[in-house]
């Protein structure tokens, strides 16, 4: 976002006139925040609920032939239950569709059921797929969303472009500023997040140019219990790390800090890109050995903790993402720079071109951008 050619496409998208930024209550304060890293201001709203608990959401400025973009976390708020939030965000999708917007992307850093994305029991439902149909039926062009639990159960649920963010990089500039001299160990709660702690650790050791080990607890969930906590790795003298997509109970987070420091490790910090903060969450932190927490402001969570642990979370801003995101899809520019796909290869191939003085060759970074320029 500091490059000239990004500060170029946001005056261009500004000033063409064509782009619409929306925001729901549900997507504050990351709508205004996001507004403001782009250049442009929120388009106005009006959101009514009767008496009899009907809504009315609509656009109070045309948006035909537009480039519309709502931006909404889908999460329980003191407010309104996740329902109506879904609901309200339907219909003022088929509103825009309605009033002969050109595109209306959904800019959703946090989707909601996004963790019910198969079965685990007979019968079970797959929600996931269930809400990708009911935006897709009122005419929603594309989906952005951020860390979601399951990127390939995620993109395999919609027919329209659902488009994956992640929030690594703006994680781990706040972890290098509090401890960036110190030796690290990136830690996956379970085997299921190994893959999401791998592709932040790539990033993380391209950062301090040493070696970051990846660690992993072997352990097991079934009915919302988690059981084990074998550290399969060393983190011995080092700061652990911990990597997941969201801290809900808060339980594994808590469980993974006691195996760690129990193991060695000099410290134990958290960075977590959702913080959906469940009901008890902060009396289950406050017992634990984690120091620290790094979560996005990607939701604003009722339960979000108010109290001794509310000093130890650092909130890292998420409008800037949304911001190149929404100005790159305005622009018909790759979104690959700002996803979790090939970071270590990508910056390999740069290093090694710009050393070598030519462009990179065989299967290059420009023709894997051509899959994903949406």
């Amino acid at each position: 976002m500091n490059t000239t050619s990004s500060v170029d496409a946001m005056n261009q998208a500004v000033d063409d006139g064509s782009l619409r930024l929306f925001a729901l209550p549900e997507g504050q304060p990351l709508g205004p925040a996001t507004a403001s890293a782009i250049g442009c201001s929120l388009t106005s709203i009006e959101v009514r609920r009767f008496e009899c608990g009907e809504y009315k959401v609509r656009p109070l400025e045309g948006v035909r032939g537009a480039d519309v973009y709502v931006v909404a976390s889908l999460v329980a708020g003191p407010a309104a239950s996740l329902s109506d939030q879904i609901l309200k965000l339907l219909f003022f999708v088929a509103a825009l569709k309605d009033a002969r917007a050109a595109r209306v992307t959904l800019i959703a850093p946090y989707l909601c059921y996004s963790r019910k994305d198969r079965r685990t029991k007979a019968r079970d439902p797959v929600t996931l797929q269930y809400v990708a149909r009911l935006f897709e039926t009122v005419g929603t062009d594309a989906l952005v969303t951020v860390d979601v639990h399951n990127v390939a159960a995620y993109q395999n649920a919609f027919r329209i472009p659902a488009e994956h963010l992640t929030a690594a990089p703006a994680l781990i500039d706040a972890v290098l500023q509090d401890y960036g001299d110190e030796a690290m160990a990136v830690v996956a709660p379970d085997t299921g997040g190994a893959k999401r702690a791998e592709a932040f650790r790539k990033r993380l050791e391209m950062r301090v140019s040493e070696e970051v080990p990846l660690v992993f607890l072997e352990k097991e969930r079934t009915e919302g219990i988690v059981r084990g906590g074998q550290v399969v790795g060393s983190v011995d003298g080092r700061t652990a790390v911990v990597v997941d997509d969201l801290i809900s109970s808060g339980r594994t987070l808590a469980q993974t800090a006691t195996a760690c420091r129990a193991r060695g490790a000099r410290r134990v910090v958290a960075a977590v890109t959702h913080g959906v903060f469940a009901s008890g969450c902060e009396d289950t932190l406050s017992e634990g050995d984690l120091e620290y927490l790094y979560v996005s402001n990607s939701i604003t969570s009722r339960n979000a903790p108010v109290g001794s642990v509310a000093k130890a979370i650092h909130w890292v801003d998420l409008a800037p993402l949304l911001a190149d995101a929404i100005v790159r899809l305005h622009t018909n520019r790759s979104l690959l720079p700002l996803t979790d796909v090939y970071p270590a290869e990508r910056e390999a191939r740069r290093v090694k071109a710009d050393a070598a003085g030519d462009e990179p060759r065989g299967d290059t970074v420009q023709a894997r951008d051509a899959g994903l320029n949406r």
